[in-house]
């Protein structure tokens, strides 16, 4: 009777091993995401570049009619790129208040502060003809773009680990799309008067601002921005959904209490003698001040810790490399072959930038995500960041392929471009995957605000050093003979070697951590 029974329990238990083993272990449920506050804060990733670039193709124009220049050609560069790095210098100077204050006030009114603000800089920029007061707007410019951190925070906050890589691929989306619409705009409504006088040309004031209305229109989206994210944008920083939902939890309380006693009041002649104070009570005042300071400071230590550093790191080596490119390309690609470039036209150029950013929107949309999903974020950035040595690579090789063609943009060239672009899309990767191993390094509670805001201060920095370094040393190196010309790529070569190197240093992504999306 023994021996049946035990035969019996061995048959259950093989059968629910077999049944275990046909159940396949079900992947991880990915968490949908929200519609309404990702586009809300995508609408203000768009802020930045359109805003940034919407000035470039008049930029030079502009400068040498105000007059600051006094006639010399020569001198036009050096005051537009005074203005242009403006932006980016400013901008790095306020990304970490923007970010602590975030921290400390919310994430909404802040970011509500930067659409508004940025409107009123456009028009004041717009309509200044003078070079100091277009210094002046552009530094606010910049200013009112510094919170871009605390929308990168923001997107952290509505995501987990499930959806964040598809929010996160957004990002670059949105870069991609600004920076191809901003000189769009300031490129078709510059010298609108002149371009059509039978409508506008009717306007005295686009007469004496040529370079108004495409401000006015950059303006007015930043603008439209601000009304649907006032009514789109709900608040996010932990701390603050946490004390919404205990005080709706209260209040709830309060109301069920209430009418309790109510009832019981209905049914009683003595409610005169009825204490309300047990269950309402407020808490005791106590040392919160003091308590709150010391959360505050343990929160920031969470900065210096190792894991949030490296990451630090690799973005600075990640921007700076590859903003020198962003300068360098239009630069060496419009310059003569006979010093050293490819003599293609501003044309031409202009359909190699914009074909890339526009098939680059659509693979980082598409592909981003799943590819981060897939091997994780760290090893994304490790191979994605590794290609800025082969992009880098690609510019003596570009000119060896030119000389070699006499002098002639041939087959071999133009797969060279393409190669070379190519590789440029693939880095690209490289900050959505590194801003996830950033986010993921804050612990729940975190001053992710202020980390943010430090890691777009060092990226902002960057943006307004890289420009100017590697185009004085590619003037440098032609000018002197330095390696044949070609110095300036040896240095960036070494620059982006160094930087790999530092990819090793990036944190591992914890097993079990999910970050809980904060919604109020």
């Amino acid at each position: 009777m023994t021996v049946s029974v035990n035969v019996e329990d061995q048959r259950e238990r093989a059968g629910d091993d077999c049944r275990e083993a046909e159940e396949p272990e079900l992947p991880e449920r990915r968490t949908p995401l929200p519609l309404i506050p990702i586009i809300a804060v995508l609408l203000l990733q768009l802020a930045e570049p359109i805003t940034g670039t919407v000035i470039y193709p008049f930029i030079n124009q502009l400068v040498r009619e105000t007059g600051v220049t006094g006639g010399d050609e020569k001198r036009t560069g050096y005051y537009a790129g005074i203005i242009e790095s403006a932006f980016f210098a400013a901008e790095s100077l306020t990304v970490v208040q923007w970010g602590y204050l975030s921290d400390r006030y919310g994430r909404r009114p802040i970011l509500l502060c930067a659409p508004l603000g940025l409107t009123i800089a456009m028009l004041g920029f717009g309509s200044s003809t003078t070079f100091w007061p277009l210094v002046g707007f552009r530094c606010l410019q910049g200013i009112f773009n510094g919170n871009i951190g605390v929308a990168k925070s923001v997107m952290a906050e509505l995501t987990d680990s499930t959806n964040r890589p598809d929010a996160f691929a957004l990002i670059p989306f949105a870069w991609s799309v600004g920076s191809t619409t901003g000189p769009f705009i300031g490129g078709i409504l510059s010298n609108a008067a002149t371009k059509w006088p039978d409508t506008l040309g009717r306007i005295a004031y686009l007469k004496s601002h040529p370079y108004f209305l495409p401000c006015l229109v950059a303006g007015l989206l930043t603008f439209l921005t601000f009304i649907f994210d006032f009514f789109g944008l709900k608040e996010t920083l932990p701390s603050i959904v946490a004390k919404e939902k205990a005080k709706r939890q209260r209040d709830a309380l309060c109301e069920d209490t209430f009418s309790s006693e109510e009832s019981q009041l209905l049914g009683n002649d003595h409610g005169n003698q009825y204490n309300y104070g047990t269950n309402l009570s407020p808490p005791s005042p106590s040392n919160a001040p003091e308590s709150q300071t010391a959360t505050e400071n343990a929160k920031l230590s969470v900065i210096f810790t190792r894991p949030i550093l490296m990451t630090l790191v690799n973005h600075i080596f990640l921007t700076f490399t590859d903003m020198c490119h962003y300068a360098l390309l239009p630069l060496m690609y419009s310059t003569p072959i006979e010093y050293g470039g490819l003599g293609l036209s501003p044309f031409h150029i202009g359909v190699i930038l914009g074909t890339s950013g526009f098939v680059n929107a659509i693979l980082q949309v598409n592909f981003l995500g799943p590819i981060i999903r897939r091997f994780g974020p760290r090893k994304v950035y490790r191979v994605s960041s590794s290609f800025l040595f082969v992009m880098i690579g690609m510019y003596p090789i570009l000119r060896l392929l030119v000389q070699r063609a006499g002098g002639v943009v041939d087959g071999f060239v133009i797969a060279g471009i393409v190669v070379q672009v190519g590789l440029e899309m693939t880095v690209y990767m490289a900050y959505g995957a590194l801003q996830i191993v950033l986010v993921e390094c804050i612990p729940e509670g975190g001053p992710m605000g202020t980390v943010n805001g430090i890691a777009q201060m060092l990226g902002s920095g960057m943006r307004s050093l890289a420009p100017t370094f590697a185009t004085s040393l590619f003037s440098a190196s032609l000018e002197h003979n330095l390696a044949g010309g070609n110095m300036v790529y040896y240095i960036l070569l070494a620059v982006a070697f160094t930087g790999s190197q530092f990819t090793a240093l990036l944190p591992k992504r914890p097993e079990a951590k999910k970050r809980s999306p904060q919604r109020p």
